[in-house]
Formats: C-alpha cells, sequence, structure tokens
C-alpha cells in the first residue's frame, strides 16, 4: 500500500511551503463559509494561484457552479471536491464549464447506518462517474466533513468501487494499519483535524511522520 496524501483545510501560506517540501501530493483548500477551515478568511484567491504546486484542490459544498468556476480559474486550482449534495446534473453542468483539464473529487458521505450508507454509495456509483475523477468517502456529518470522527471503513467492502478513491474521516496515525482490510484499497488519504493545532493550522511535524508510516520513507526524507 503507497497511497497517495491530501491535506486539507489549510489555511496559512507558510504552512503550504513545508508540505510541498514534504512532497505532499494534494493540498486541500476548503470554500464553504461555514467550515472554521473557511480559506478565504486567511488567504486571498491570488495568494492561492501563486503557491506553485499541481495538486491544489478547491472544496466547495453546495455552491453555484458559475462561483466554483471562477474560484478555480482565478486561484488556479487542479481539482474541485464538490462535498455537498451536488446531483449529476449539477456534475455534469459543472464539468462541461471546466473543461477536461480540472479533475473532479465527489463526495460520498458516509453514516452509521449501514443500509442508508449502502444506498449513498450505491446512488453516486451508479449515476455516470465519466463525469468526474475520483471519489471520497467521508464522514457524514451536518457541518460537511472535518469531524475528526471515522465511519465503518468494512461498508466500502460492499461494492466493487468503480474509480480511484480518496479515504477521509477521522484517519490518523493510530488507525492507518485498519486499511489493510479494505479489498479495494485507497488511492489517496485524505487527512485534516487529527493533524491539527488548532483549526487550519497544520502540525508539520505530525503530518511529516505520517507520511513517513504511509510511504515507508525514513523520517526526515522526502
Amino acid at each position: 500500500m503507497n497511497p497517495k496524501i491530501k491535506v486539507c483545510g489549510l489555511t496559512i501560506l507558510e504552512q503550504t511551503g513545508a508540505l510541498i517540501s514534504l512532497k505532499i501530493d494534494f493540498l486541500g483548500f476548503i470554500f464553504y463559509e461555514r467550515s472554521p477551515r473557511y480559506v478565504l478568511n486567511h488567504l486571498s484567491l491570488k495568494d492561492i494561484s501563486n503557491i506553485d504546486h499541481k495538486g491544489k484542490v478547491g472544496v466547495f459544498v453546495n455552491e453555484n457552479i458559475n462561483k466554483i468556476v471562477e474560484i478555480v480559474q482565478k486561484a488556479d486550482l487542479n481539482f474541485v471536491q464538490l462535498h455537498g449534495d451536488e446531483n449529476q446534473d449539477f456534475i455534469s453542468e459543472l464539468r462541461k464549464k471546466l473543461g477536461p483539464e480540472t479533475g473532479i473529487i465527489k463526495a460520498v458521505r458516509i453514516g452509521n447506518q449501514k443500509p442508508e450508507a449502502i444506498h449513498a454509495i450505491e446512488k453516486v456509483i451508479n449515476a455516470q462517474p465519466s463525469t468526474f475523477n475520483y471519489l471520497l468517502f467521508d464522514t457524514d456529518s451536518r457541518a460537511f466533513g472535518g469531524t475528526g470522527k471515522q465511519f465503518d471503513w468494512n461498508i466500502l467492502n460492499e461494492f466493487k468501487i468503480p474509480l480511484p478513491y480518496f479515504l477521509s474521516g477521522g484517519i490518523s496515525e493510530e488507525n492507518t494499519e485498519n486499511i489493510q482490510m479494505l479489498k479495494q484499497k485507497p488511492f489517496a488519504l485524505d487527512i485534516n483535524s487529527k493533524f491539527e493545532t488548532e483549526p487550519g493550522a497544520k502540525n508539520i511535524a505530525k503530518i511529516k511522520r505520517f507520511k513517513s508510516l504511509i510511504k515507508g520513507s525514513p523520517e526526515g526524507t522526502t
């Protein structure tokens, strides 16, 4: 297992530089105003545009399509993560306006009730995955993520997942061994609140240890 790593909820410019030095694969910026990690409270679109990285992800929750497109262009984002209740028509229209060069990640929020969780996954998997590039599985919450809580990963073994997927929701140094029980391994691990000193402020040393644990590289190397 050698998944990529996404660090989400970034708000401090200097920390993005540190993560780039660590060769973190994806940098996540949250454009949801109700989030305690709402990036535009801390950085401008120009600040984000100036970050030299090919894995910049903008996280949106039930946002207007034209607004998403505007932010993608002004912040020079490489990926859009849809973390709300966006339906297939929405995704298809967004795909047309974004063009093929911008990747789309569709989040599926999974609750504690197994039948409901299975229905949520089936609904997305049975849609038209050709309009998006990746799935992301996260713990369901009224806050649309960032809870630090883990859902029952065994639910993912109920399906053949048709696209590479990001695994999110309470990932920490302590529970990565549980990933081994997944039949279809994640393309990437999405970490956030378990690696913070406060919302939006990341613990870079802890992320460095996590990368060493996941990638199997000696600590202190990149």
